[in-house]
């Protein structure tokens, strides 16, 4: 079963349950900010728009709030970054009492709430190897992953009874006060974190916010194979088997529409909570790299499987084990870099992480769309899962410096 040692420690546990009870919150926005906008609109483009406002301030501010993480004290950052997602909210419930019926309003808070998260992301994960053990690092991150998926599935399930309960305006309303609420919860986190100052570097850097501190970051990511690699097969799995975008036409033709759409949506996050769950063995596989890309094969070997089934219920099932799979491989990547980078670069290899995280799916929307509309959604479906794990073992073999990757070996510039 899962480890929870890292619950024994104080600190990690009042930041586990503040950014459970956060993203759980956030679920209920997630659902309420595009019903809301349909209301509105009446336009799926308007609907799609919201990802793109959300996208474009994710890219920016992830590496930005990655640079700033390594030059301020983290607590203070988050705290910060976590104001400005909070009153971003409370702006949305605001808007939705008053009846301000505008799109651009809309658009416009949602880009604003995603800098917020983006600024703080790569703080809140950076600071996992300074509150904990480094050997307890894997299943922090474990517990951290699990409560996410748990909150994805779960979120968006209750989100969907308060639309049903009430209208679509007064459901909206109760959305975003529920999610007003459950963030004061990571406030009290955040607040009772102790003071994480940088670390002072060895080398002849000077700390910086801006272009250079990014442009160091990345400099240092060129030159580590181990690191680019797990970003790029993380890239592969997601930019050529994420299927998401196909789960509406899929259900509609294959399955007559219905509750299929709903069961398609969960069925990842509904593995990824399973899978974490099951994963008190995480902690101890010492040859990280190698469970990486076998994590990642059998998760494209998983989508492109699902793909060909024709029961809903084995669709569901196969994707299931994808989304456990997933869940091993964010575990290990999130470990890799965590451990492997020196602790003055961490935040800025974080903001990357970010970027990649949230940029690769939505790149395997719109490969995934393309590709339908181009040949068929069985060919975008089945052949992006194969091409996804034959890249994953192609990368293994033709660049092994992750496959031998150990959390033991003399790596970084601290170590």
């Amino acid at each position: 079963m899962i480890d929870t040692r890292p619950l024994s420690v104080p600190t990690f546990r009042r930041t586990w349950i503040g950014n459970g009870a956060s993203f759980f919150g956030f679920q209920f926005t997630a659902v309420a900010v595009p019903v809301q906008m349909f209301a509105i609109t009446g336009s799926p483009t308007w609907v799609g728009l919201l990802g793109v406002a959300g996208l474009v301030p994710l890219l920016i501010f992830g590496l930005w709030g990655g640079a700033v993480a390594d030059v301020v004290d983290r607590r203070k950052l988050l705290l910060t970054s976590s104001v400005i997602t909070w009153v971003t909210t409370v702006a949305l419930l605001a808007q939705a009492v008053f009846g301000a019926r505008s799109a651009h309003l809309l658009l416009a808070l949602t880009a604003i709430q995603a800098a917020g998260f983006a600024v703080s992301s790569p703080a809140r994960q950076a600071i996992v190897p300074r509150i904990v053990p480094e050997p307890l690092v894997p299943a922090a991150n474990t517990l951290n992953y699990t409560a996410t998926t748990t909150g994805g599935v779960l979120g968006p399930l209750a989100a969907g009874v308060i639309m049903g309960v009430w209208s679509t305006e007064a459901g909206v309303e109760v959305a975003y006060a529920l999610d007003a609420l459950l963030f004061t919860v990571t406030f009290w986190a955040t607040w009772k974190l102790p003071d994480i100052p940088p670390v002072v570097s060895t080398a002849s850097e000077r700390p910086s916010v801006g272009l250079r501190g990014i442009a160091t970051g990345l400099k240092f990511l060129v030159t580590q194979p181990v690191l680019l690699l797990s970003f790029a097969v993380d890239l592969v799995a997601m930019v050529f088997a994420m299927p998401r975008a196909l789960f509406p036409a899929v259900a509609e033709e294959q399955f007559g529409g219905g509750a299929a759409v709903g069961w398609l949506y969960s069925a990842i996050a509904i593995g990824a909570m399973i899978g974490g769950l099951t994963s008190g063995w995480i902690g101890r596989v010492r040859r990280q790299g190698l469970a990486l890309i076998a994590a990642v094969v059998v998760w494209g070997l998983a989508i492109g499987l699902s793909g060909l089934a024709r029961s809903l219920w084995l669709m569901v099932l196969l994707l299931a084990l994808a989304g456990m799979a997933d869940l091993v491989s964010a575990v290990y990547r999130q470990t890799i870099m965590q451990t492997f980078a020196p602790d003055h670069l961490r935040g800025r290899l974080q903001g990357v992480f970010t970027v990649v995280v949230a940029g690769g799916p939505r790149l395997g929307d719109l490969r995934a769309g393309a590709t339908a509309d181009l040949t068929s959604l069985s060919t975008s479906w089945v052949g992006g899962g194969l091409v996804a794990a034959g890249l994953a073992v192609v990368l293994g073999l033709t660049s092994p410096a992750l496959i031998r990757y150990r959390p033991e070996q003399d790596q970084g510039d601290d170590r």
